[in-house]
């Protein structure tokens, strides 16, 4: 066991403070990393807050971890010292179900075991990437290509894969129309992959305020869902639709935006149910689906189709003791388009 330096919630109302976090000794499989950077994603938000259940505080939060391997096991042959490396949402599975023997461990039968907030192997509450160190079994450890700059990998491990497994999984691609709802951490990725893919992408945000970003990144259309003729101009125009905020939205108006057979992903996860009309799927024979992140292969493939088209999130590095700050920022949308904590100013 090493004792090392972390930014820890103490309670769903208290601000985050700097603390210590117990790692466990470096196993046959494990290997350490020298976190150098964690990105703030929304759910780290809504987990300390206890938005999404309850909560084993005191709890270091963080699932978009890059850093560089400082120590490997006896029996570790996928990763060496001094290796770019990542960890994203989940750092263990069963390995056994059917899920994970087809490469989704995200969806083991048995429950993934989340890099926060779950309960490890030996028993202990797992602690996110707030920390300067964190020891990962090496099936749970990606490889960072050299092309992506730490700082704007860090989000990839979370928003990227989000993004990019149901752009995959539903073929977007040269000839299918995607919108991309919300422009922010996670939206500002699906813009970028969708369009890299070859799609005609389109963004529904709820003003024009970043219409100029949203064209920069590829998109050829960008509408304002705050006008009630963009509902009017946009029925039955999309092949797929990733809605990325994590609020209510009228699940039935965006389902009328899609053309004969397509489907409306929901990636951005708001702690109220969203009621579906069902003669909004009706009639055009639409889908209302759900994305989690994606398996430890295809979160690998994403990070390499990241690198060979130059994809990478936009990031505001802060220190340690900006981090409750950073909080506040994000839930009023005032940032462009990620924080990201540079590790150091926690050592």
């Amino acid at each position: 066991m090493s004792t090392v330096n972390a930014i820890a919630a103490p309670s769903a109302t208290e601000p985050l403070v700097r603390a210590t976090v117990e790692r466990r000794a470096v196993g046959p499989r494990d290997v350490l990393i020298e976190i150098r950077y964690a990105g703030i994603c929304h759910s780290d938000i809504h987990t300390v807050r206890g938005e999404w259940g309850k909560v084993p505080y005191p709890l270091t939060v963080g699932h978009e971890i890059v850093g560089q391997v400082t120590e490997v096991g006896t029996e570790v042959t996928k990763h060496t010292v001094g290796d770019r490396v990542g960890v994203g949402c989940m750092v263990n599975s069963c390995r056994e179900c059917d899920n994970c023997r087809a490469g989704h461990e995200q969806y083991c039968l048995k429950g993934n075991i989340q890099t926060y907030g779950g309960i490890d192997r030996d028993g202990t509450v797992t602690q996110g990437g707030y920390s300067t160190h964190i020891v990962v079994d090496q099936d749970f450890v990606l490889r960072v290509p050299a092309a992506i700059p730490y700082e704007t990998a860090a989000p990839l491990l979370c928003a990227g894969i989000t993004t990019y497994s149901p752009l995959s999984h539903w073929k977007a691609g040269p000839g299918r129309n995607v919108a991309v709802v919300g422009m922010g951490g996670l939206g500002h990725m699906a813009v970028q992959i969708a369009v890299a893919m070859g799609a005609e992408v389109t963004v529904l945000s709820q003003t024009l305020s970043k219409q100029d970003d949203g064209l920069a990144f590829g998109a050829k259309h960008y509408h304002a869902t705050s006008d009630p003729a963009t509902f009017k101009e946009l029925a039955n125009t999309f092949d797929l639709i990733i809605n990325t905020v994590s609020a209510p939205i009228d699940i039935a108006a965006y389902l009328r935006l899609l053309r004969l057979d397509g489907t409306l992903v929901a990636v951005g996860a708001p702690p109220e149910p969203l009621p579906v009309q069902v003669f909004a799927l009706f009639g055009a024979r639409r889908s209302f689906a759900g994305s989690s992140i994606g398996g430890i292969a295809e979160t690998q493939e994403m990070l390499d189709f990241c690198a060979e088209h130059g994809i990478s999130s936009q990031v505001e590095v802060i220190t340690a003791d900006e981090v409750n700050e950073a909080y506040e920022r994000v839930l009023k949308s005032d940032v462009r388009y990620r924080f990201v904590i540079d590790i150091n100013s926690l050592r």
